[in-house]
């Protein structure tokens, strides 16, 4: 069983934040009706579709404890559900006006089954809202990869694929087929970091969070350093002493097939 932490999650709860916001501002929808979140984490998301549209029902899904019970306390006039969405799609229910899913579906594999399964949850019309991190072409992606190859470390990864993406065609090809209409696009985040350190923390809430588990207790710090020496030698400092966290993100609106 997977352990997501709330806590170090939030320790970038604006940075991460901000792809959702932006994600939900483009949903051309006036008035909703009924909304689910699928991977709402600790309910930063969540609050954002609140804020977007405030007559909405809105539920989120995730499949941590941890997360759901951190949504919870911060926002508890809104509703949560335990659901692992790679097997319990169908307890959220259908008919919804928007599916949305900032930051989840690189967890979850099989792509082509599930973007169309999340497209079946929608009355026709209605919005299939998603991000995706696309950041396996930077420095702290390649750094964990080699690392995890290495002669030191492969022995302690007998599944080394932990993140799950399609190329952008391919995701391209998917919604044509699976889609009445969508909009693609991309963009990249430069977020600004105050030291090698802070990238590690980022990292220990989502990207690292998989491999960490799998290690011996006694092993995960060595690890850790490990990846640290490189992201120094990776990132660069800026004048002021901080650095740029680059990170790519990619986005897609698709709306429901007529019945």
């Amino acid at each position: 069983m997977e352990h997501w932490d709330a806590a170090q999650y939030l320790k970038f709860k604006q940075q991460r934040t901000r792809p959702a916001i932006d994600l939900a501002a483009r949903i051309p929808l006036e008035h909703p009706e009924k909304i689910a979140d699928i991977g709402c984490g600790p309910g930063n998301s969540t609050a954002v579709l609140k804020q977007r549209f405030p007559g909405a029902k809105i539920v989120g899904a995730d499949s941590s404890a941890d997360m759901i019970a951190a949504a919870e306390q911060a926002h508890p006039e809104m509703q949560f559900i335990q659901c692992d969405a790679q097997t319990e799609l169908e307890k959220l229910g259908q008919d919804y006006d928007v599916v949305f899913s900032n930051a989840c579906l690189q967890w979850i594999p099989d792509h082509p089954v599930m973007i169309p399964k999340m497209l079946q949850m929608l009355r026709p019309g209605g919005v299939l809202a998603v991000q995706i991190p696309v950041n396996y072409e930077e420095p702290i992606h390649k750094i964990i990869s080699r690392l995890i190859q290495s002669p030191q470390w492969k022995g302690y990864f007998h599944r080394p694929q932990a993140m799950y993406h399609l190329t952008p065609a391919t995701y391209y090809d998917l919604l044509s087929e699976s889609a009445a209409e969508f909009h693609m696009w991309q963009t990249t985040y430069f977020h600004h970091m105050p030291s090698h350190a802070a990238i590690l923390e980022w990292y220990r809430g989502t990207g690292l969070r998989p491999y960490l588990e799998v290690l011996p207790p006694e092993k995960q710090d060595a690890f850790s350093e490990a990846v640290l020496r490189e992201v120094q030698r990776a990132y660069p400092l800026q004048k002021d002493g901080s650095l740029i966290f680059r990170f790519p993100r990619l986005f897609f609106l698709a709306f429901a097939k007529e019945q």
